[in-house]
This record gives C-alpha cells, sequence and structure tokens, in this order.
C-alpha cells in the first residue's frame, strides 16, 4: 500500500523521508511543495530525481478529483462532488462570506447515524476519510477558487466523532503553520451527539468551536428523527455539554433543523429553551433541506421566526442561518446519492 503523503505531519514526513535514506530535511522541502499545490513529484524541482522516483514508489499525492461542480447564482456558494482513489464519491461546499471563505468537508463515505432528515444517511455507510483526505478536500478548494481557504466546517458527509482520530489529526494539519495554517478558532467541529467524544475532546482543550445537532427538545421526539439519542439520552448529552464548557470556557452552539409539524411548536420552543438556558451557548435555527426520501418539509418563514423569537423572550440567544447555495442543492449528500442510482 503507497501512503498519502498528506496523512503525515511535518515530522512523520520527515521520518518517513529518512526511511529513504534521504536526509531529513527534505521532508520539509517536500511538506512545503504538497501544500503550495504541487501535483506531482515532478514539480518539486528542488527535489533530487533518485528521491522523487523513490517517493513515486512508495507515496501519492491526494488523489482527489473533481468530478462535478456546481455554481449557485445566488451567492457565489459552490458545491463539489469529489472522486476518491478508490472510487469513491463526497461532497464538499465553499461558501463566502464578508470575512473571507469557508469550506464545509466531509469526515466519511456516508453516515451510519441514521438521522432522519439527512441526505447523508441514505446510502449508509461505506468507510471512515483519512486525514489527509478530509486535508485534501480543503486544498481542492482552494486550488479550484484560487483563493485562500480561512474557515473550515466538519459538517458534511459523516459524522465527524465516528471518525475520531482522523478528524482530531487532520485538524493538526490544517493548524499547522507549515501546512494551512488556519487558527483552531476558525475550525467548527458538528456532532450528533456522541457525548462520550464530546467528554474526550473537552480534556484536550482545543479552541476549535463545538456544533451538536440537537434538532428535538425532549427524548421522545429526539430519538424519533435521530436514533443515535437511544445510545446517549437528552440528559447524558446535557451533561457532556456541561463538561464541555467547564474543561474549556468555550461556547457551544446547538444546531436545530426545524421541520414542519415535527419539531417547531411553540412548546418545542419553551422545552428548548428550559433544557438549554444558562448555559454557554446559542442556538443556529435550521430550515431543513429538502431530501426525497424524508418526505420531510421546512417550517414556514413566519413560523421559524416565530420560533427564534420565543427562544428570545426566556432569554436565549438564537439565529437563523442563512440558506446558502439554495439553487444548487448545496446541503450535503445530495450528490452522492443521485451519482449512486446512475
Amino acid at each position: 500500500m503507497k501512503t498519502n503523503l498528506f496523512d503525515l505531519s511535518l515530522d512523520e514526513l520527515k521520518t518517513f523521508v529518512k526511511e529513504l535514506g534521504e536526509p531529513a530535511f527534505r521532508g520539509k522541502q517536500i511538506f512545503e511543495w504538497m501544500y503550495r499545490g504541487a501535483e506531482s513529484f515532478d514539480d518539486m524541482t528542488n527535489i533530487p530525481k533518485s528521491l522523487r522516483e523513490k517517493l513515486s514508489e512508495k507515496s501519492f499525492l491526494g488523489g482527489m478529483t473533481i468530478s462535478e461542480k456546481y455554481l449557485s447564482k445566488i451567492d457565489e456558494t459552490r458545491k463539489y462532488l469529489l472522486q476518491l482513489n478508490d472510487g469513491n464519491f463526497i461532497e464538499t461546499v465553499l461558501m463566502k462570506y464578508e470575512y473571507g471563505c469557508t469550506v464545509c468537508v466531509s469526515s466519511q463515505v456516508g453516515c451510519r447515524m441514521g438521522c432522519k432528515f439527512c441526505a447523508s444517511t441514505v446510502n449508509g455507510w461505506v468507510r471512515n476519510l483519512t486525514p489527509g483526505e478530509i486535508i485534501g478536500q480543503i486544498l481542492c478548494v482552494q486550488k479550484d477558487l484560487g483563493q485562500r481557504i480561512s474557515n473550515v466546517v466538519m459538517m458534511g458527509i459523516g459524522e465527524p466523532f465516528d471518525n475520531f482520530e482522523n478528524v482530531l489529526r487532520s485538524i493538526q494539519l490544517m493548524n499547522s503553520p507549515d501546512g494551512l495554517g488556519i487558527g483552531q478558532r476558525h475550525i467548527s467541529v458538528s456532532t450528533c451527539g456522541l457525548a462520550d467524544r464530546i467528554r474526550t475532546l473537552a480534556k484536550m482543550k482545543l479552541q476549535i468551536t463545538l456544533l451538536i445537532s440537537l434538532h428535538a427538545p425532549n427524548d421522545e421526539r429526539r430519538s424519533q428523527i435521530m436514533p443515535i439519542n437511544n445510545r446517549f439520552g437528552i440528559d447524558e448529552l446535557m451533561s457532556a455539554c456541561d463538561f464541555y464548557i467547564k474543561e474549556t470556557g468555550r461556547r457551544i452552539s446547538f444546531e436545530y433543523t426545524l421541520i414542519s409539524g415535527v419539531n417547531d411548536t411553540l412548546e418545542e420552543a419553551d422545552m428548548l429553551a428550559s433544557l438549554i438556558k444558562g448555559k454557554l451557548c446559542h442556538v443556529n435555527l435550521i430550515p431543513v433541506n429538502k431530501v426525497e426520501e424524508s418526505g420531510f418539509s421546512k417550517s414556514s418563514k413566519a413560523r421559524i421566526e416565530e420560533f427564534k423569537a420565543r427562544l428570545e423572550k426566556h432569554g436565549v440567544v438564537a439565529t437563523i442561518r442563512r440558506e446558502m447555495g439554495s439553487d444548487i442543492n448545496a446541503a450535503c449528500g445530495q450528490l452522492r446519492n443521485k451519482k449512486s442510482k446512475q
């Protein structure tokens, strides 16, 4: 098996090069070329040909290609269907804001969490992405855009905490000043509620932003739309969130997808406020994306505003997520599902 060099840290790459019988400083040169956008070893003009040949025999650079790309006419959002070396597909989304460019990356090929409203889980889970494949999405988009990516959100296909070790390694690579140099405060990671991993993350005291996909204020409703709640109920999840806030001093963002007739009553807004009031947090209200297989539809604009106002009445800070790329189905999972039917 060849090694994807993007899976390696700078120190690991130096060790890799030394095992090929070369001086460690060559590892730093290669690392710099990788993050400057080199597509092949032949692009690395200050690397001896003999070493380039050894690298070709033992390793490769990413190997991710753009299969399809869609550009929104509304807000310049770009959605990518990327093909991996093994033929699998993942999705990545670029969003442009006044403060910079944000990329939403996938962490797995498919997802096994089974959330009823999510397109990512429709065709099940295939495998985890490696750290290099997570990083590769950012580099791929950055090259296509011709502009530096300043923010990363792990909220694409897959459950990041179900691929915990590789996700943590990818964060280290993103954060490395020798690599992408993206500050931890510019990295957000979403989870549907793996409470044990939230506690583990808390002890690491990273400066990333934690996003909790909550989507219901009680166990009965949450278990109906999110099977993970049968494993980690709301009380256990809230306890883990409290521990995270205490250990890190970081604010949590609770993601709440509003589904018409399912979780959008004002009584549920009251329950949500009671559940999280007093925590260092805010609520991000998300109109549900249309997914053919789910049969769900998003709440009306009036109801979304009423839900937000009800939370604010209880002293809970809430925002309504701006719908990006609505004309290109920018929610992750839909392109991959379409491809699998072809």
